[in-house]
């Protein structure tokens, strides 16, 4: 799977993703810091990516668009080390790798994985 971590997301995820056989991007290492919310959600699209954020103004930008892609990946954690943003991210690449490939947002809090497909009605 490809994913693209906001600025919120550690480098140590993304690498973390990239051990696994995944193909990740972090907006940092793209000198892409200041890209407006709607510009990193064409950009998570045109790439085929799923987004890794911690900002909720995604999954209110992704449902307002009626768009069925891309994923968008919310991240709602107390703890936000990569140990357990890594930890959380292992239980939805097999839990929720079909919803996440037809278009979903995930909104990950302590204990509990929300999932909603999209377009959400």
């Amino acid at each position: 799977m490809k994913f693209l971590a906001d600025m919120g997301i550690s480098l140590k995820s993304v690498s973390f993703l990239n051990d696994s056989g995944h193909d990740a991007k972090h907006l940092h290492d793209q000198n892409l810091d200041r890209l407006s919310d709607a510009d990193i959600l064409v950009k998570a699209k045109k790439e085929g990516r799923i987004l890794l954020t911690h900002d909720l103004d995604f999954g209110d930008l992704i449902a307002a668009s009626g768009a069925n892609l891309p994923s968008v990946i919310i991240f709602r954690l107390r703890n936000m080390q990569p140990k357990q943003v890594n930890s959380y991210l292992k239980n939805i690449l097999i839990h929720h790798h079909d919803s996440l490939k037809k278009g979903a947002i995930l909104s990950v809090s302590e204990g509990h994985i929300r999932e909603r497909l999209l377009p959400v009605d």
